[in-house]
């Protein structure tokens, strides 16, 4: 990581700031677009009240505290939508949600059709413009919510995401998909690039998608700002599907030279040298699934019996918690919070 003590003063600084834990609430919504409900999470800072629960905690991953059912904060707050990566879910992320509504914003998550755990379609999944309609549809909800409706900051707005979602994120801030730069990658890097081989399947066929379809512009104009943690889907663009890409863009990149994923570098892959006005923050030593929630001592075991390990083993000298800390604050400081 780039300033240890740094981020460690920040960490000290921010958590004597935060006396409460934020607000949560669950629901359901339709998605048309799906012919079906998926559930959402909203988190917000804290207005009073509520029951104070652990949330997102299982047998691998340590939970947050959440005040489930509180009142929403007096005031407007900014809103940050958050979309989850490939067979992830609205948890994978309780401590970016959490965090950041803690500092002031109204953080909503979605479980997207096709592409959660426990709801998972390849095929249907790498539509990739779907989750963008996802995060509209539940924007729609917040905005138009009884509880929420009059606490929304509209000038400040952020499309965030993790890994899949990353792209989902810098979709709805306006870059477009390039059908046939990515089918050519992953056709060059088939054997090293994950999930390549599964995606040029025959029971997914990504090449066999409409390029039109996939190229598409998918941008919300209400959103304001893009930040995309190792976002996946970046090989293969050009200049030209960047030009409708919102200026306010942050770039979050896990990993070192040995450490970092191929399929979501952002820098070799050209998309850092695309967009030379956004601003990037790498962490080395990290890596992709150092973005997952703090793991619980007997995680490794757990994840070895499903074959899962790497999700919570860092590479040497990784403070996953120093890391989660920075990635909240660059967020926060983007909103102003």
């Amino acid at each position: 990581m780039r300033h240890g003590f740094f981020v460690l003063a920040l960490m000290g600084a921010a958590s004597s700031a935060v006396a409460d834990p934020a607000g949560f609430r669950m629901m359901q919504i339709e998605m048309p677009h799906h012919g079906t409900q998926t559930g959402i999470s909203i988190w917000y800072p804290n207005g009073g009240g509520g029951e104070v629960q652990v949330v997102a905690q299982n047998a691998v991953f340590h939970g947050v505290d959440a005040a489930v059912g509180a009142g929403v904060a007096q005031g407007t707050h900014p809103v940050v939508l958050f979309s989850h990566g490939m067979g992830g879910t609205t948890r994978a992320q309780a401590w970016l949600a959490s965090g950041l509504a803690e500092r002031g914003a109204i953080v909503v998550s979605v479980n997207h059709p096709n592409s959660t755990w426990g709801d998972f379609e390849m095929s249907m999944g790498v539509h990739h413009w779907t989750r963008v309609w996802d995060m509209s549809v539940a924007l729609d909800l917040v905005l138009d919510h009884p509880a929420f409706a009059d606490h929304i900051d509209r000038s400040r707005i952020m499309a965030a995401g993790f890994s899949y979602g990353g792209w989902t994120a810098l979709s709805m801030g306006g870059l477009r998909g390039n059908h046939a730069g990515i089918v050519e990658t992953c056709t060059i890097h088939i054997e090293t690039f994950a999930a390549c081989d599964v995606l040029l399947s025959e029971e997914v066929n990504m090449q066999g998608i409409e390029p039109s379809v996939w190229n598409a512009s998918y941008a919300d104009p209400r959103v304001t700002h893009v930040a995309a943690i190792d976002p996946g889907f970046v090989w293969g663009l050009t200049a030209a599907d960047v030009t409708g890409l919102l200026p306010q863009v942050h770039l979050i990149g896990l990993g070192g030279p040995t450490d970092r994923m191929s399929a979501t570098n952002f820098d070799d892959s050209g998309l850092t040298a695309l967009l030379p006005a956004a601003s990037v923050t790498r962490f080395d030593p990290a890596f992709h699934f150092t973005a997952m929630p703090p793991c619980k001592p007997a995680a490794k075991s757990i994840l070895l019996e499903e074959g899962d390990d790497p999700v919570c083993t860092d590479p040497q000298g990784t403070d996953r918690a120093a890391v989660h800390a920075e990635i909240i604050l660059s967020l926060a400081s983007m909103l102003g919070l």
